[in-house]
C-alpha cells in the first residue's frame, strides 16, 4: 500500500486498488477541524482488502484554525467532489463514505452523483448548541469558541494542526453545508449505511432523525456504535465500521457476488 505522502502529518490518502476488488473505489471524507487521520485506519483496512481508496484534505484543515476561517463550505465539499469524480473515472463502481461534517459531505456527493452507495459514521445535520441559529450575527461579536472535548473517549489525539480554537466563521459555513445538504436529502436514491454512536457528544440524535426523515433512497440500514464516542473511526468500535463497510460494498458492488453471512446491524 502507498500514500499519497511520507510525513507522518496530515496529508491526502490515496490507494490503487488491487485484486478482485481493485475496480470498486471508495472516497471518504474527513470532519471538521478534522484531517485524513481521523479515518486513516478505515482508509487502510479497505486499501488492504484491495478497494481503490482516495481520502483528500479538505482547505483549511490541517494546518491551523486561522485557515480554516477564510474557507467556505463550498470549498469543502468541490475538494471532496473533485477527489470522488476522479476516483469514480477510474473504477466501475465508487462509494462515497465520510466521518461527522465528512458524512454531511458525503451526503450532498450522493445526492448530486449516482454513487454506488454511502456509508457514514456520525454524520452532522444538526447541533447541540441552540446559539448557532444566530452564529451568522455572533461571529461579528465573538471571533472563536473552544472545540467540544470527549472526556469518555478511547480514539487517540490524532495531531491534526492547530485547532485548540473554533473560528465561528467556520461555523456557520458548517450550519450553511448542513442546510445545504437537507435540502438535496430526498435526491440520494444509493443504499445507505449508517454508523451511529452511543456516547456521541458532538453531533445529536437528531441528526440521525433529520436523515430518516429526509433521504430519498429506499435503502437505509443503521448500526449502533455502543462503546464509541464521536470519532469512532479511531475507538473501541472501529473493527464493527471497518468490517460492516466492507460487507456494505461487496453487497452493492455489481461485479461480487454478495456474501451470506449475517449482519450485526440494528
Amino acid at each position: 500500500m502507498t500514500e499519497s505522502h511520507t510525513s507522518p502529518g496530515p496529508a491526502a490518502f490515496s490507494y490503487p486498488g488491487h485484486g478482485t476488488n481493485a475496480r470498486t473505489g471508495v472516497a471518504i471524507c474527513h470532519g471538521f477541524t478534522g484531517s485524513p487521520l481521523s479515518v486513516l485506519p478505515w482508509a487502510r483496512h479497505l486499501a488492504d482488502r484491495g478497494f481503490a481508496v482516495s481520502v483528500p484534505l479538505l482547505p483549511g484543515h490541517g494546518t491551523h484554525w486561522r485557515d480554516l476561517a477564510r474557507q467556505g463550505w463550498r470549498d469543502w465539499y468541490t475538494s471532496f467532489e473533485t477527489a470522488y469524480l476522479d476516483l469514480a473515472a477510474r473504477t466501475s463502481d465508487c462509494y462515497v463514505a465520510g466521518l461527522s461534517m465528512g458524512g454531511t459531505i458525503a451526503l450532498r456527493t450522493a445526492a448530486r452523483h449516482e454513487v454506488a452507495g454511502v456509508a457514514v459514521v456520525n454524520p452532522g445535520l444538526s447541533f447541540y448548541d441552540r446559539r448557532v441559529r444566530v452564529v451568522g450575527l455572533l461571529k461579528y461579536f465573538q471571533r472563536t469558541t473552544t472545540p467540544v472535548r470527549e472526556e469518555n473517549s478511547t480514539a487517540p489525539t490524532t495531531d491534526d494542526g492547530d485547532y485548540s480554537l473554533t473560528p465561528l466563521a467556520a461555523v456557520h459555513q458548517l450550519r450553511r453545508l448542513f442546510s445545504a445538504t437537507l435540502r438535496e436529502l430526498p435526491a440520494v436514491q444509493a443504499p445507505a449505511l449508517v454508523f451511529k454512536s452511543d456516547a456521541d457528544v458532538v453531533v445529536p440524535p437528531s441528526s440521525l432523525e433529520l436523515l430518516r426523515r429526509r433521504l430519498g433512497s429506499r435503502e437505509l440500514r443503521v448500526v449502533r456504535l455502543p462503546h464509541s464516542g464521536h470519532v469512532a473511526t479511531l475507538d473501541a468500535d472501529a473493527p464493527l465500521v471497518f468490517e460492516e463497510s466492507v460487507r456494505f460494498f461487496l453487497e452493492h458492488t455489481r461485479s461480487m457476488t454478495p456474501p451470506t453471512a449475517p449482519s450485526e446491524t440494528l
